[in-house]
């Protein structure tokens, strides 16, 4: 899922990049699917219909989501460069995250 406050013509263009198959990204929310209070765009996790404790959101920059500051996982912003591999790094700590959330499903509790 991509969920951005830009604009949605924008957002096409960073999913073809991101996934020019279609076959990665399956929901993509923008500016539209925003709450906007005092002129400023938030992104609430609330749209994605999940549970948030079992919901991460990786931005640079937690302005998006003041009030899921907790699902929140802090990233460099990304400017188009495709030798970027940041979520490369993540993906230990995301894997970690599922393996926990699946544990907590079976009832056996978090594991750190």
């Amino acid at each position: 899922c991509i969920f951005t406050t830009a604009k949605q013509d924008y957002a096409k263009k960073v999913l073809d990049v991101l996934d020019p198959k279609k076959k990665l990204i399956r929901l993509c929310l923008s500016q539209q699917d925003c709450l906007c209070a005092h002129g400023c765009y938030w992104k609430d996790l609330t749209r994605l219909g999940r549970d948030l404790a079992k919901t991460v959101a990786l931005d640079h920059s937690i302005q998006g989501f003041p009030a899921q500051a907790d699902n929140w996982i802090s990233v460099p912003r990304w400017w188009g460069d495709p030798r970027d591999e940041e979520l490369l790094h993540l993906a230990p700590l995301l894997v970690q995250l599922g393996q926990a959330v699946r544990t907590r499903e079976m009832g056996r509790g978090w594991v750190p």
